[in-house]
């Protein structure tokens, strides 16, 4: 049977945080969702996928803007 809760500090290892991080971000409510049973806190490995996800970004593409020609291309040009 595969894995399909995390413990805090499974998690906290897996993203390599400390397990206060995700304390702190339980209190303000950020971060992924969780389950509370009684004292225990869970996370779901669905929801910390898609709270990867969420996060993923991708490259921006520099735009590269046409150089002015040089005096010296300009001269050979004429």
């Amino acid at each position: 049977m595969a894995i399909r809760h995390l413990s805090p500090i499974d998690l906290a290892i897996r993203w390599k945080i400390s397990p206060r991080t995700l304390e702190r971000w339980r209190y303000i409510k950020e971060g992924p969702t969780y389950l509370k049973l009684g004292s225990r806190v869970i996370y779901r490995l669905e929801d910390i996928e898609a709270y990867e996800a969420k996060l993923c970004r991708k490259a921006l593409a520099k735009k590269v803007r046409p150089q002015a020609q040089t005096t010296a291309s300009a001269e050979v040009g004429q």
